[in-house]
């Protein structure tokens, strides 16, 4: 899969709060799927196809043992997300520097300007 449509598949993923939030519950540790349910009001097909959606991302991992079906994070899944954003901080980063000295500057012009 190339950069863009893995991106893709990740931020949709994330964008929905539901998602977000069981990421947030397996932060803490693996879960069944019973115990993901808890917090939600959601019938069981639904959060489901929550699940799904972090699975087919590389988000999570699941794994059925007997009628359990548990879920893990995958922390380095992650790392394309945070490498899209560290390119945007340092791209935004350095317009926003380029912008600080050229109004330093304008200032600079003005204040010798005044003192002309």
């Amino acid at each position: 899969m190339s950069a863009e449509p893995r991106l893709d598949a990740l931020f949709q993923a994330l964008a929905d709060p539901t998602r977000r939030a069981i990421l947030s519950q397996l932060a803490r540790g693996p879960a069944s799927v019973s115990d993901l349910a808890q917090p939600f009001d959601m019938a069981l097909p639904s959060l489901m196809g929550h699940l799904r959606k972090l699975e087919d991302a590389g988000l999570i991992d699941t794994k059925k043992d007997g009628r359990v079906r548990t879920c893990a994070i995958v922390p380095e899944a992650f790392a394309p997300v945070r490498g899209w954003l560290d390119e945007q901080r340092a791209l935004w980063e350095g317009r926003l520097d380029r912008l600080e000295e050229y109004v330093m500057h304008l200032m600079k012009e003005r204040s010798d300007d005044a003192e002309s």
